[in-house]
Order: structure tokens, then C-alpha cells, then sequence
């Protein structure tokens, strides 16, 4: 008797330690994997359903990133990875370390940069796992700096155009189900084919597709394109329905006085403020002080040209929009902080509003608010334009003049310019329609 009870508390004990190692295995599964293209990088997401445990190295010949995820399960199918990504061409399951947790290899392209991190449960999301792969790419610093020093005439105004949230980030979500993300880069794409149709503009967007971005690199591809203005669009919302109305950001003074202290601490950046003179400047200390007295009038120029901006913006909102706030108002956004770049952040309305979440996602009210934004940048560089710009010929009426590129015709610069081919033709003494590359004609006077 004793011994039948030892042979069914042995037989207990193995089916309970089984059920233990089995509850243990489930701890966490691979529910989804998402993956984002951008240009320079590639996001993919996991979706967990527990917070991941998580280690991760790279390997050589070929180039691979490999990341082991303890007690999970396997996610049944792993999606096919597209062409337009450039710094992954595959991922796969590889043999685990151990039998309880599950190994995935990432093949890449190029050599990249990995930034790993979990994020916790939000909005739609449960637990995540994000796997950031950043392209490394050859320094273009000696020749942005040969062109710095080069001497432009008639230059065309850039101002960049950043479309809130995007990729992983939906931004806020709207009664329906709208994401942000989803209204703010429709927005951006017009505003920024507006702008690239009037003579003397070119836009620059920060994101072209649906991926994320960080605050960080946002600003920093305004730098690089050498942004004049920098317009971030984004889509309100609030815990209740009622709010409504588009309203109008510029940076905080706190804010500056906080991104021009980080300035400082950062050597690299004084070369951005100081140009060619930052090789000639060896004493570290006077760097410093000329570095603070340039970084104290760029930001002085970027917040009030921000503010002159935010002013004109909130004027033709308000022919096509309720306005939230009748005035520009402060804050401490991330993305306005660009000491050397003026800066604007445009809420296009509630996109909690259920109203105004509709109005959001149809053509013509898009179309009109990028118009308005549009109207207000080009209104104030048409009275302030910078002194090497197509906009300070223009303002002081003298002659312009402009160089063939590939793929013009008379009809194209004619429409592009607001006059006709036959004046055209008249002014530059062309008997014929045919153009050359690089031929300068003469625009005449509307």
C-alpha cells in the first residue's frame, strides 16, 4: 500500500513539474511581426504577448544581427522582406540556444547600426519588441562644406515639411479608428507640391512614406537639405470630443535657453554654427564664447521669424477653419528646437473631434489647410527674403534670369513663371521652341 502511494505521489509530481516546465515555455509567444521601411533604416516590430526578455549580437561574413528572446514561442510565419529596404535582405529562425527560447537572424546588406529596445503596452498595442537597424553611410561633411562656401545667387527658399508621428508611432486615434499619422503626411505631400510650384521655393520632407522617425533626425535632415523654415503638421486630440479647432506653436523660451545649453556642451555642433571660421579658431575657450554669442542670435532670429511666421499662419487658417487658440501659443516640443532654424508646429485640428476627424480625411479640407499654411510662408519671404534669394530679386524687381535643367520645355517655365511661351520667346530672341541644357533665359516681367 505504501508503496502504491509513493509510485502516484511520483507519478503526481511528473505531471506537475511537466505542467510547470510547459507554463513556463508559454510565458511569452511572438504574436505579430511588422516590419518599416524608411530610407536610411529599417524598423521591425514584435508584438509580444508579455514584456520580452531579450539579448542580441552581431555576426561577420555575412553581415547578421541575431536576437535571442527567452521562454517565447515562435510566431507561426515571418514576413517577406521588400526591395525598398537597403539595409536588410531577410529574416529568419535559426537553432536557439537552449530549447525554451527561440533565435532570430537578421541578414543584412550593408553595415548597421542596431538600437533594440521593448516598449510597454499603448493605445493599440500590447507589448513590443523594436529592432532598429540604422545604415551606416560615408561622411559628406567635406563636401556639404565645400558647398557651404560656395557663392549662390537667385537660391530657392527651402523649408522643410515634417509630417507628424508615423511607422510604429499612429500618433493620436481618432473615434473612427483614424491614425495621425495617416492625416499629417497627406498634408505634408501637398503643402510641399504647392510649395515646389512656386519660382523661388523648394520643399523638403522629412519622412516620405509611412515610418518613424525621432525627434532627433527630423531636425537633422532640415539641417542637411539647409532648411530656411521648418513646418511640422500634426492632428490635435483630447480625453473629450468637444474640443475643435487648428491652432498654431512656437518654441518656449525655456525650451530655447535649455536646446542652446545642449548646443554649447556639443564641440561638434559649434562647427555648424561657425562655418569655415571653427578651423580657425584653436582657443577652445573662445570658441566657446563665440559659439554662445552665435548660438544666442541664431535662436533670437529663429523665434521671432517663428513667431512672425505662426502669426500669418493663424491669419489664413482662420479663412478656412475654426481656430482653437486666436493666437500663436509656446510650448516645449521636441521638434521645435533648432537653434539655427525657425520653426512652426501646426495642429490641423481635433482629430478626437468625430466632426472634425471626418473633415480631416477628405481631400478638399486638406487641400485647404496646406493652402493656408502655404499662403503664410511665401507672404512673409515675399517681404523678407533672404538677400541671395530668387524672392530679393523678385522683391526689388530686377531682371530674371533662369538655367535650363533636363526635362524643361518653353510651355513648362511658362507656367511656372506666370507668363506666356511667346513672351518668352520674345525676350530671349528664340525662333524656335527647342531648349538646351544649361541655356539661361532671360524671365521676362509680368
Amino acid at each position: 500500500m505504501n508503496n502504491l502511494r509513493i509510485i502516484k505521489i511520483i507519478q503526481f509530481s511528473l505531471i506537475f513539474c511537466l505542467l510547470l516546465s510547459v507554463s513556463v515555455w508559454a510565458k511569452n509567444s511572438i504574436e505579430g511581426v511588422r516590419v518599416w521601411p524608411s530610407p536610411e533604416s529599417t524598423r521591425v516590430v514584435l508584438d509580444m504577448s508579455a514584456k520580452p526578455e531579450f539579448s542580441y549580437f552581431m555576426l561577420k561574413n555575412p553581415l547578421r544581427l541575431v536576437v535571442d528572446l527567452e521562454n517565447t514561442k515562435k510566431h507561426n510565419k515571418l514576413p517577406a522582406i521588400p526591395k525598398e529596404h537597403r539595409v536588410m535582405s531577410k529574416l529568419r529562425y535559426s537553432k536557439p540556444k537552449n530549447a525554451k527560447s527561440t533565435r532570430l537572424v537578421f541578414d543584412l546588406t550593408r553595415t548597421a547600426r542596431p538600437v533594440i529596445f521593448a516598449l510597454a503596452p499603448t493605445g493599440p498595442y500590447k507589448n513590443r519588441l523594436v529592432i532598429d537597424l540604422y545604415g551606416k553611410q560615408k561622411s559628406l561633411e567635406a563636401n556639404d562644406t565645400k558647398k557651404k562656401r560656395e557663392r549662390v545667387t537667385d537660391r530657392d527658399i527651402i523649408v522643410a515639411i515634417d509630417a507628424g508621428h508615423g511607422g510604429e508611432d499612429p500618433g493620436s486615434i481618432g473615434p473612427s479608428g483614424t491614425y495621425e499619422k495617416n492625416i499629417t503626411l497627406p498634408i505634408a505631400k501637398r503643402l510641399a507640391r504647392m510649395i515646389d510650384a512656386e519660382p523661388g521655393m523648394q520643399a523638403r520632407l522629412t519622412r516620405t512614406g509611412d515610418y518613424f522617425l525621432k525627434l532627433n533626425t527630423r531636425t537633422s535632415k532640415a539641417r542637411q537639405k539647409r532648411a530656411d523654415f521648418f513646418v511640422s503638421i500634426h492632428a490635435d486630440a483630447f480625453t473629450r470630443p468637444e474640443p475643435n479647432g487648428t491652432s498654431v506653436w512656437v518654441l518656449s523660451l525655456r525650451r530655447a535657453q535649455s536646446e542652446t545649453g545642449k548646443w554649447l556642451e556639443d564641440r561638434e555642433k559649434h562647427s555648424q554654427l561657425l562655418g569655415g571660421a571653427a578651423d580657425l579658431i584653436k582657443d577652445t575657450a573662445n570658441e566657446r564664447y563665440l559659439a554662445k554669442a552665435l548660438l544666442d542670435m541664431s535662436m533670437d532670429h529663429s523665434m521671432k521669424t517663428g513667431f512672425t511666421v505662426a502669426e500669418e499662419v493663424v491669419k489664413e487658417l482662420k479663412k478656412v477653419s475654426k481656430l482653437h487658440k486666436k493666437t500663436p501659443q509656446s510650448a516645449n516640443f521636441g521638434v521645435l528646437k533648432s537653434p539655427d532654424i525657425p520653426s512652426i508646429l501646426v495642429e490641423t485640428g481635433f482629430i478626437s473631434n468625430p466632426k472634425e476627424e471626418k473633415m480631416l480625411k477628405t481631400a478638399r479640407h486638406q487641400e485647404r489647410l496646406a493652402r493656408a499654411v502655404f499662403k503664410a510662408i511665401r507672404t512673409h519671404y515675399q517681404k523678407n527674403p533672404p538677400d541671395d534669394s530668387l524672392f530679393a530679386r523678385l522683391k526689388e524687381n530686377k531682371p530674371m534670369q533662369h538655367k535650363v535643367k533636363r526635362g524643361e520645355s518653353l510651355s513648362l517655365l511658362a507656367q511656372r513663371y506666370g507668363t506666356t511661351v511667346s513672351a518668352l520667346k520674345k525676350a530671349n530672341k528664340l525662333s524656335k521652341n527647342t531648349l538646351y541644357i544649361g541655356q539661361v533665359l532671360k524671365i521676362p516681367k509680368v
